[in-house]
C-alpha cells in the first residue's frame, strides 16, 4: 500500500476528514496502482474517474464506520 496515504478516521486523525483528505488519499492510490504520477493527455479521462471513484467509495466507507461504538463517524450529506 501506498505509505503517503494517512489513515482518514479518529483517532488517528482526530477531525473529520475533508473532501480534501479524501480526494488526496484517493489520488494517493490511484497513482500507485497506475504508476503514473501524471497520465498522458490520452489517459487523463479514465485517471480522473478511477480519482473520483475511489474517493466516493471512500467517503462512503468513513460515512458507515463506527468507532467504538459511538454511532456513524459522518453524515451522508456531507459527501
Amino acid at each position: 500500500m501506498c505509505r503517503s496515504i494517512k489513515t482518514l478516521r479518529p483517532p488517528a486523525l482526530p477531525e473529520e476528514a475533508t473532501e480534501a483528505d479524501i480526494r488526496a488519499a484517493a489520488l494517493q492510490y490511484v497513482r500507485k496502482v497506475s504508476g503514473f504520477r501524471a497520465p498522458a493527455a490520452h489517459n487523463q479521462e479514465v485517471f480522473d474517474r478511477a480519482v473520483e471513484a475511489v474517493a466516493q467509495a471512500t467517503a462512503e466507507l468513513l460515512d458507515g464506520l463506527e468507532i467504538r461504538g459511538a454511532g456513524a463517524r459522518r453524515t451522508s450529506d456531507a459527501a
